[in-house]
């Protein structure tokens, strides 16, 4: 059994993405210090932070909610990695090996919130 949030791997992954997604965005442009290296690191290290959250959380459905957000945390991450992409500051292989991390914590949470609502009461 999980005593902590620290040892669900879905929390590992997710702080790996954010590890990631500081350093790729590292040496951007100092006009992205408010755009993109800004919101790619909120989004990343939302991730991880929502999870912490909802593994706190007492009830099935407050918990499901926080992993929800998780999720869409993840899916914005992905979004301004693309972007990143498109604007040639990021190389397709930087993506590729983040991508990977956001799908595996995209599908790890779909597990969780699907196994969570089975048991929530209507």
């Amino acid at each position: 059994m999980i005593k902590d949030f620290t040892e669900m791997p879905v929390w590992q992954k997710a702080m790996e993405i954010a590890e990631k997604c500081f350093y790729i965005s590292e040496n951007l442009p100092k006009k992205e210090d408010y755009a993109l290296t800004s919101q790619l690191r909120r989004s990343a290290q939302s991730i991880s932070a929502n999870i912490a959250e909802g593994f706190g959380r007492r009830t099935t459905k407050d918990k499901s909610r926080f992993y929800d957000i998780s999720r869409g945390s993840a899916f914005e991450t992905k979004s301004h990695l693309i972007y990143g992409i498109k604007v040639n500051y990021f190389s397709e292989n930087q993506y590729l090996e983040i991508e990977k991390l956001i799908n595996e914590v995209i599908h790890e949470l779909n597990k969780i919130n699907t196994h969570l609502n089975k048991n929530i009461q209507p």
